[in-house]
């Protein structure tokens, strides 16, 4: 985590030679055991200090280490920074740092042409190269031409520098990864500082290996001051981004979502309880909750995921808030117990981390499938209001919503991120607690006026019956998972009781429209020929894409929904006020499907299911392809396709 102090847009910056881009995409990638996610995580912090405005993408295998050297057992990160404003990770990195053969083949192919290449030429030995299937080495046989090319051996570089200090030659290869990120520092004019003093955190109790990653750190910074190399090898400096004063921090999804848990609580003026399950990439979210005690947080690591919500749904009936996570397997689990919050109407909020594929699927990998299980996926008419967070720190505000509409109305919430937004990392102001309206929870605590009889079903204004804590003396009442009778809450099962109630379940659901805000358009007009629509993580390249459309003077606006069920209540009247609208969705057309049944509008998918997020550049093809390349034209075709979405194996 980097945390700054913004200055006023109108200070001074420091300036320095060199080229000054507006905006670098660079990817680290190695094996596994190489650091890339370390590396990156530290250029980040560094990036993050210098002002820049910054996106990032960490793309890791699911396999706990696969072989060394293996085109499966390639890890990468990618970085997105600059002066400008940031939305994604970006497309197409400007520069690739490959520690072995194996990172350049599964990277090469997406860098830019005449784009950079930073080998570990130390690494490109037979045995590397027939892992990674390569017949001849590509440093030497001029497969590389199209871009440019910087091979030295950091390994040996690395081992030099960290002699002195008497480490193993496996040990010492460890500190590779720290050469790397001094010479990227080197090259982005960033400050080494920040990254010793956590040098020195990390391995206080092991001195030598602190003083051992710092040498190879400045070693690689050394490399670039005084190599003196001609050709590719520059140094640039990218110039703050114009930022409002106040504080900054580097927020990842999770962390984001774990402080926006804590956020809501407070403001409902509850103890929160967490139960969870390690499921890849939900398990950070309770990593995080476990440092946050103090806050009146408890965590509890289930023994599988239905004991984790099942605990969560008894945190709620003692009259704390309940929380818990998982991922899609996991929220397949968890789908009876959502059943029994939904039934007995407790407060109960879910986060669900999406990841790739059925069953097992792309552990590791990004997706929007769980769409429709958020929407319909329990047995029986079990509404659940659903909201999705479109970046790392928009899931702090979605956290503090879910908790509101969860407390407010009685009813659990799914919160839906995905692998990109969980892991990756971006700027993040941090608010000012004061801005922020409680919501505190109301217990009923006697029987209302004339009341005979205990009535725990009884509803107020938003349909919401009133929560009870256990043991309120005179309060005693009937909960569980069989139908009830509207009121007193008697087992009821006829057929009358059971209309009913299906009625006031789902009633009180899509009564949550009026209390969510109108859909606004977040950029262009209300009105026009084209709308992309999108939720979760599509929202930055969807952003992006529409704005170099709208460039060109093609006639395209972008909304972007985060309450997904229901639905703001103008949605429906602002996609029809468009001639065509446009769905990029990183799944098989599952909101496109939700759109055209709620509103009957003609929406049209555009799908990709690869385990990557979308780029910029699929989208604004796809805008080009709908709008014929000019402001006029109609979609005519029932789905985009764009020839660049496809699997590509290595």
């Amino acid at each position: 985590m980097a945390t700054i102090l913004a200055e006023s847009p109108e200070a001074p910056s420091r300036r320095a030679g060199g080229a000054s881009p507006e905006a670098v995409v660079v990817r680290f990638a190695g094996d596994s055991g190489d650091g890339m996610q370390l590396t990156g995580g530290q250029f980040t912090l560094s990036t993050a200090l210098a002002g820049n405005d910054l996106a990032t993408f960490p793309d890791f295998p699911a396999e706990i280490r696969a072989p060394q050297g293996t085109l499966f057992g390639v890890s990468a990160f990618q970085i997105n920074f600059g002066s400008t404003q940031i939305e994604t990770a970006g497309d197409a990195p400007d520069v690739l740092v490959a520690m072995n053969p194996a990172a350049l083949k599964t990277n090469v192919e997406a860098l830019k042409p005449g784009g950079l290449i930073i080998a570990d030429s130390g690494e490109f030995g037979e045995r590397n190269l027939a892992k990674a299937k390569y017949a001849a080495d590509p440093l030497k046989d001029g497969s590389l031409s199209r871009w440019q090319l910087l091979a030295f051996d950091i390994s040996a570089l690395t081992l030099e520098s960290v002699k002195p200090f008497g480490l193993g030659n496996k040990e010492a290869l460890r500190c590779k990864n720290m050469w790397t990120l001094g010479l990227a520092l080197w090259m982005f004019d960033r400050d080494r500082e920040p990254i010793i003093a956590w040098l020195n955190d990390k391995f206080r109790k092991n001195p030598v290996l602190a003083e051992a990653n710092i040498a190879a750190l400045n070693a690689g910074h050394a490399y670039g001051e005084t190599a003196e190399l001609t050709g590719p090898l520059k140094q640039y400096h990218l110039e703050p981004v114009p930022s409002s004063p106040g504080l900054y921090r580097t927020v990842t999804g999770a962390e984001a979502i774990s402080l926006g848990l804590v956020a809501g609580a407070q403001l409902a003026q509850l103890p929160m309880f967490f139960g969870g399950y390690p499921i890849t990439p939900a398990s950070a979210i309770l990593h995080h909750l476990v440092r946050l005690k103090e806050f009146g947080i408890t965590t509890f690591q289930a023994e599988d995921e239905i004991a984790a919500i099942c605990a969560a749904i008894g945190a709620s009936y003692a009259g704390q808030l309940g929380v818990t996570s998982s991922s899609g397997p996991g929220i397949a689990l968890k789908g009876e117990a959502m059943g029994l919050a939904i039934m007995t109407e407790l407060p109960l909020v879910i986060v669900n981390s999406q990841r790739g594929g059925p069953s097992t699927g792309l552990p590791t990998k990004t997706e929007q499938s769980d769409l429709y299980q958020a929407i319909y996926g329990r047995n029986g008419d079990a509404p659940m209001p659903v909201i999705a967070a479109r970046s790392p720190s928009d899931a702090f505000d979605c956290a503090i919503e879910a908790c509101r509409i969860a407390t407010q109305y009685m009813t659990p919430v799914m919160l839906l991120t995905d692998g990109y937004i969980a892991n990756a990392a971006e700027p993040w102001q941090v608010p000012d607690p004061a801005s922020f309206t409680p919501f505190p929870a109301k217990f009923l605590e006697t029987r209302p006026d004339g009341d005979e009889e205990l009535k725990p079903y009884a509803r107020d204004e938003k349909l919401a019956r009133p929560w009870i804590k256990p043991g309120t003396p005179g309060m005693m009442h009937r909960i569980g998972g069989i139908e009830k009778a509207p009121g007193t809450g008697h087992i009821d099962y006829s057929p009358g009781t059971h209309q009913a109630m299906t009625d006031l379940r789902k009633d009180k659901v899509d009564g949550i429209a009026r209390d969510i805000p109108p859909q606004d358009v977040s950029l262009g007009e209300a009105g026009g020929r084209l709308v992309v629509v999108g939720w979760g993580s599509t929202f930055g390249p969807i952003h992006q894409a529409v704005r170099r459309a709208r460039a060109k003077g093609l006639d395209v606006s972008q909304v972007h929904v985060r309450h997904v069920w229901p639905l703001p209540e103008n949605l429906g009247s602002l996609l029809k006020s468009f001639d065509n609208v446009l769905v990029p969705e990183m799944n098989t057309g599952q909101f496109k499907t939700v759109l055209r049944d709620q509103f009957l509008v003609d929406a049209k998918p555009l799908n990709k299911t690869s385990g990557q997020p979308f780029t910029i550049a699929e989208i604004e093809s796809a805008i080009e392809a709908a709008l014929g390349g000019h402001a006029g034209g109609e979609v005519d075709a029932d789905t985009t396709q764009l020839p660049s979405i496809k699997a590509v194996n290595p």
